[in-house]
């Protein structure tokens, strides 16, 4: 499976860029599922008008207005009362999945009780497009600070398809989102590579590769005391 780690969706030209080549061709040409799923378990997104406005393409960030060719729902919670047959083959022909944010661990949750953590491996040419928890659920685990809700068995791991953590949000001091102090604070719990990134910046991850698009800005946490941030494209 192909990444794309936004934080704040694919909010400008660089991540578009992006997301188009790691499909292999136009946006308007590429097909979609929308998970609502984790909006639901955070008391500050859904479920209600915000799961409508990101599954309808009017939300603040732009993941499922963006042109394609169609866009499908696949809501996590109802798959585990349906034959695999019924929605198996329609994630194994879409082009991407595209994932909003809201609790991460009840996305991961759902992703393993549905069995769509189980079929990741094999979606080798699919796109994963994560938004904020969308894109955290990917990394080996999140922090007290980015929890909300925890599934019945106490697990409070998340998928691991990246050995590195997120911290989304990044703002300014004073701005809506995530400062930098409290990023360098949460990383100080997080037991392996750290990265803060703000809503104009994503993660590209292929075959274990991983590169920075951004027209904003991003830290390296557990580097920050040897070097300054990065910014621009």
């Amino acid at each position: 499976m192909k990444l794309l780690l936004t934080s704040g969706g694919v909010s400008n030209a660089s991540i578009r860029d992006a997301l188009v080549e790691l499909l292999g061709k136009p946006i308007a040409e590429s097909t979609a599922l929308c998970i609502p799923t984790a909006m639901y378990g955070h008391p500050r997104v859904g479920p209600g008008v915000k799961a409508w406005q990101f599954v309808s393409g009017n939300s603040q960030n732009p993941m499922v207005d963006l042109g394609w060719k169609s866009v499908g729902v696949l809501e996590l919670t109802a798959l585990p009362s349906l034959e695999e047959d019924q929605w198996v083959p329609l994630v194994r022909e879409v082009d991407a999945l595209v994932v909003a944010g809201g609790d991460v661990l009840y996305l991961c949750h759902w992703m393993r009780e549905s069995g769509l953590a189980e079929l990741l491996p094999s979606l080798a040419e699919t796109v994963w497009v994560g938004l904020s928890a969308g894109s955290m659920v990917m990394t080996p685990v999140v922090g007290d600070d980015f929890i909300q809700w925890r599934p019945p068995s106490g697990d409070d791991t998340t998928l691991g398809v990246v050995d590195f953590s997120i911290c989304p949000h990044l703002a300014d001091d004073g701005m809506p989102g995530n400062s930098m102090a409290e990023a360098v604070q949460w990383a100080a719990g997080i037991p392996n590579p750290a990265y803060a990134m703000d809503d104009r910046t994503a993660i590209v991850v292929v075959d274990g590769n991983v590169e920075f698009v951004s027209e904003g800005r991003w830290e390296p946490l557990v580097t920050l005391t040897s070097g300054s941030g990065h910014t621009g494209p």
